[in-house]
């Protein structure tokens, strides 16, 4: 039997080793190397004729002025459909208010929500079948492109040859947890989904984010529309893996282009994000689960206890490089994000969160909780489709 110095020092070398897999991993998911910026075309003199901007929206009163103003700001003759799913703030008065005399706005009224459908998979298929162009741009109803960001984005499209075009726009990062936890919420998603995988064409990964995706109809329609992900949680990545499997490149990536302007008041409203989803992440595997927690309990519960209160010269040392190597690697997406560097020495603090918010959705599947989302209440089993 090992003794007990030994034994610890054997724990903070495991891990150690996630984190310096992570830094040495051949896909590199820590580095920002998958970005989109929008560069400065004369939104003007672009025609857009060619694309529609299909926005699912259900009470965005508060968001949807900001982004059509935004959606002015592209070029001239977008069209512009709004499907407005069954809003009880007016958020169809505001877009009709607010929307460009350069954008051609069509609002379309929700029908009543099937059984067996997501909410905005729904809303996004009443709106898909109103779309006449080739090109589609499916954005959520908080997202603001920056001023030419829509003809970057198609000319990037065109130049990568992909009929999927995603980005995981810029969060709203203000106040002590947003800054601590919405940074990080971007890191893990891409430990957990690599960019550099996914934007190849192994069909084992695929990664997408909802908020602002361009696309082609006629690749929508052939696989048969939104009625294919019908039931998806999970939406954006679900889309992303049926693209794949039906032959397709996809690409996703980082910008500052468009930024979501949805504030997150709290921990409360960011734990009932990341709940929703991340047992349904896990595939409801409890083997899964248990897997992820060692993890957590291995990269961050760990290395900071021992050094903190393990007397073994050794086992700190390993601790602290396994500390070191933690930062470097979410060094750079706080760089990106323009956050205080200091942040990185939280990703301990970091993990435990977000390890219970997992915990949180698993428990809340387990006891049959339905999943309450825009006001709509999900079954658990259209939960463990996504």
């Amino acid at each position: 039997m090992a003794p007990a110095g030994d034994l610890w020092t054997i724990l903070a070398a495991a891990g150690a080793l996630v984190w310096l897999g992570i830094l040495l991993a051949p896909w590199q998911p820590w580095r920002i190397r998958e970005r989109f910026a929008a560069g400065d075309a004369a939104p003007d003199h672009t025609n857009l004729s060619h694309v529609t901007v299909l926005i699912p929206a259900r009470d965005e009163a508060r968001y949807i002025g900001a982004t059509l103003t935004a959606l002015g700001e592209q070029g001239s003759g977008l069209r512009v459909i709004l499907v407005d799913d069954r809003s009880e703030d007016g958020t169809a008065e505001i877009a009709c208010r607010a929307t460009p005399d350069s954008c051609d706005l069509e609002i379309v009224d929700g029908a009543p929500l099937p059984s067996g459908w997501a909410g905005k998979m729904w809303a996004l298929e009443q709106g898909l079948q109103q779309v006449k162009t080739p090109l589609v741009l499916l954005l959520d109803a908080d997202i603001v492109l920056a001023p030419a960001a829509l003809p970057a984005l198609i000319a990037a499209k065109q130049a990568k040859g992909v009929a999927f075009f995603s980005l995981m726009v810029a969060l709203d990062m203000r106040g002590f947890w947003q800054a601590l936890l919405m940074p990080a919420f971007v890191y893990f998603f891409k430990l957990l989904y690599p960019f550099h995988l996914s934007n190849g064409p192994s069909r084992l990964i695929a990664a997408g984010a909802g908020g602002c995706i361009l696309t082609e109809r006629e690749v929508l329609e052939g696989i048969g529309g939104f009625a294919a992900i019908k039931d998806a949680i999970i939406d954006d990545c679900t889309l992303a893996r049926t693209f794949k499997h039906s032959g397709r490149r996809t690409w996703i990536g980082l910008t500052h282009s468009a930024k979501s302007v949805r504030p997150y008041a709290g921990i409360g409203e960011i734990w009932r994000m990341v709940a929703r989803s991340a047992y349904t992440q896990l595939r409801h595997s409890i083997l899964l689960l248990l897997l992820c927690t060692a993890i957590f309990a291995l990269a961050c519960i760990l290395p900071p206890l021992i050094l903190a209160a393990v007397p073994v010269l050794a086992a700190k040392l390993v601790a602290a490089a396994a500390l070191i190597f933690m930062a470097i690697g979410y060094l750079p997406t706080l760089a990106y994000y323009r956050m205080p560097r200091i942040l990185a020495l939280a990703m301990p603090l970091i993990g435990v969160l977000y390890l219970a918010m997992t915990w949180s959705s698993a428990f809340d599947h387990w006891r049959g909780r339905r999943s309450l989302w825009k006001g709509r209440v999900y079954s658990r089993d259209l939960e463990s489709s996504g």
